[in-house]
């Protein structure tokens, strides 16, 4: 069975990619595309203004929405999809706490997806962090995050799971950055931010004691990357119920 997705922000370098991707793939088409500016399709998709997201799922009927914005125009199209029982993938990052509670609000109606990054790699790369945080206690550690000079938020919604992954398994504060007479603490987390070029996700964490440092990093070399991860989320989503689920039961399913 063909899962049928629309894409909100299709005009976006983001948005352009899932829709690239998707056409290499026999499992989805991609029906129809949102966007703010004026765009009438994107490698063949018809692209509808956003303010008529909700009349374009009427009638293109997708199973899911993937949706790589911003929170503003991620916001403006979770009613929509209430309305119309569509699903919902979020790769979108930089929602503050109302933003989240309106995409938490909405995954009682219908079946939401949100997850920071939609790299396999990186669901790895957490799982490794969770037990080497909880192996080395007492390393320092050092977080470290870049990305394209587009980027708006900072840190990445990548380093903030990151630092919650660490949290969980450690009690750490972090500390943005650092500037003049700026002692390490013992249970401080350093946090980085860069923002040069067209890099597309680099995340590494430091955990150094003992003479000794341990790195684990992921880079990735491609958006279609991201695009991959999003579409096997659409996919698996469109076969799920109402409620609020996570990138790693989508990597568990398979």
């Amino acid at each position: 069975m063909t899962t049928q997705i629309a894409v909100n922000g299709a005009a976006g370098r983001m948005g352009q990619t899932v829709i690239e991707t998707a056409a290499e793939r026999d499992d989805l088409d991609a029906v129809v595309g949102f966007d703010v500016n004026d765009v009438d399709e994107v490698e063949g998709v018809p692209v509808v203004d956003a303010t008529d997201a909700g009349d374009a799922l009427a009638e293109y009927d997708p199973d899911v929405v993937v949706d790589f914005t911003v929170p503003e125009a991620t916001l403006g199209l979770v009613d929509a999809c209430v309305e119309a029982g569509v699903g919902l993938v979020v790769g979108t990052t930089g929602f503050d706490d109302d933003g989240f509670d309106a995409l938490e609000a909405a995954s009682d109606e219908i079946p939401v997806l949100k997850a920071t990054n939609f790299s396999r790699g990186i669901q790895v790369l957490l799982r490794t962090i969770t037990e080497a945080v909880g192996a080395l206690d007492g390393y320092d550690l050092e977080l470290m995050e870049t990305h394209h000079n587009d980027k708006v938020d900072a840190p990445s919604g990548t380093a903030n799971t990151i630092l919650e992954t660490v949290q969980d398994e450690r009690d750490v504060e972090p500390v943005y950055g650092r500037e003049g007479h700026a002692p390490r603490e013992e249970d401080e987390i350093g946090v980085f931010a860069r923002r040069a070029g067209d890099i597309r996700g680099e995340h590494e964490l430091v955990l150094a004691g003992n003479d000794e440092v341990v790195s684990l990093s992921h880079r990735a070399e491609d958006r279609a990357v991201f695009a991959a991860g999003a579409l096997d989320a659409a996919v698996w989503l469109a076969e799920q119920g109402d409620g609020w689920h996570e990138f790693d039961e989508v990597i568990d399913a398979d």
